[in-house]
């Protein structure tokens, strides 16, 4: 779950729980809000979590190893090409 559907769950969850004033049968709405709400904050929380562990890893890799380059003439690599 990312951010931002964390924080659209805790919004529908507001507003199902101090927003809405309907009655279903059977169904709790207030509940069902208060329960959208605790969701949308776990995830918020493993989102978090998620993105600060990830810049700790980039953060820890290391330095990359020395490349080295080699140039030939042409006329020296034409020498050292595979025939087909």
């Amino acid at each position: 779950m990312t951010i931002g559907g964390s924080i659209a769950l805790l919004i529908i969850g507001a507003i199902l729980a101090y927003a809405v004033d309907y009655e279903l049968s059977g169904v709790d709405i207030r509940l069902v809000g208060v329960i959208l709400m605790i969701g949308g904050l776990i995830g918020l929380v493993i989102g978090v979590i998620r993105i600060v562990s990830a810049r700790r890893a980039v953060a820890r890799r290391p330095p990359p190893q020395h490349v080295r380059e080699e140039y030939y003439d042409y006329d020296e690599y034409e020498t050292r090409r595979r025939p087909y």
